[in-house]
């Protein structure tokens, strides 16, 4: 059993919420693309080669672990990443396939820790470790609207 502290909880105070059996090490998850113009390094400003950026490749590895548990978690929650360590080695150029692994190694509280790996059409090209936090969402988003409110922000407005 796992504390979480809900919603409509004041700060502080946590309730103990039973995390899904299923949600244990040996989980899998992957997430692929095809490299375009839009994911190269020039274009997210990560440098200045035509190759699938750093950035991209961190992302597609975090969809990856999110793939791994987000349909296990109850309503309401879902996880955010605290930490990664990672190495991109191998280049992958613009038309090529890429696709991201992340296997759950680790449950501990509401930390989950994952092995992420991505491969292209050729071989290994980056890998490392990630860990996510599991939130309760509507928490979560008080308190970064709070936190914006302290500096007299406004939510952005519109869809998502």
């Amino acid at each position: 059993m796992v504390l979480f502290p809900p919603a409509a909880t004041p700060p502080g105070i946590t309730v103990p919420i039973d995390l899904p059996q299923a949600l244990r090490p040996g989980l899998r998850g992957a997430a692929e693309l095809v490299v375009a113009q839009e994911q190269t390094a020039p274009h997210v400003g990560s440098g200045r080669v035509r190759v699938l950026a750093t950035p991209v490749m961190v992302n597609l590895m975090e969809a990856a672990a999110l793939s791994a548990v987000e349909g296990l978690l109850p309503a309401g929650y879902q996880t955010v990443g605290i930490h990664l360590d990672v190495r991109h080695f191998a280049a992958t150029p613009a038309g090529m396939r890429v696709r991201a692994e992340a296997d759950l190694t680790g449950v501990k509280g509401r930390t989950l820790s994952f092995r992420v790996s991505a491969v292209d059409e050729v071989g290994p090209i980056g890998d490392g470790t990630h860990e996510r936090i599991i939130i309760n969402v509507e928490r979560f988003d008080r308190r970064a609207q709070e936190k914006l409110a302290r500096i007299g922000g406004n939510p952005p407005s519109g869809p998502g």
